[in-house]
């Protein structure tokens, strides 16, 4: 074991690590919870199809796969460190991140469809890179890769009943 990868697994810093990939999931989910104020409710008055979920599903979802999503990142972390892997997993979160504002704060459905087929794109990425260093890795990101394949197809029915 080199010396830089026995400081990522043990200790003090390896669970300073853990909530640092904690809290940038949480900045991911603030940027889209708390930049957007009246999300539910914007929701709600939108035309949607039989199979949408009511407005009240989406944070107990959300918080589970961003604790999933943050442990996902941290395994990958204390076994090669920063680097490939984590970038691809980085960029994807920027697009979660954005999705919500584009969606809800700017009314851009097409738009925001956009950005969650490239989201989904990053996170098939992420999950190949990952399976290659950590299959638990890759295994904690499959419900959100579902979630967001789910989410995709409600973004793009609200966006068809929507135009």
């Amino acid at each position: 074991m080199t010396t830089a990868t026995a400081r990522r697994t043990g200790g003090a810093r390896t669970w300073l690590a853990l909530a640092g990939f904690g809290l940038a999931v949480t900045v991911v989910a603030a940027i889209g919870g708390l930049g957007v104020q009246g999300t539910s409710d914007e929701y709600n008055t939108l035309r949607q199809p039989d199979w949408a979920p009511p407005s009240a599903v989406f944070g107990p979802v959300w918080t589970l796969l961003y604790a999933l999503i943050a442990v996902a990142g941290w395994l990958v972390w204390r076994r090669v460190g920063f680097g490939p892997a984590l970038g691809v997993y980085a960029a994807q979160l920027v697009l979660n991140a954005i999705w919500t504002p584009l969606f809800f704060g700017a009314g851009r459905y097409g738009l925001a469809f956009v950005d969650i087929i490239a989201l989904w794109l990053l996170i098939a990425v992420t999950v190949v890179m990952f399976w290659r260093i950590s299959r638990v890795a890759a295994v904690l990101l499959v419900p959100y890769w579902a979630w967001v394949t789910f989410a995709a197809a409600l973004n793009f029915s609200i966006w068809q009943l929507n135009s």
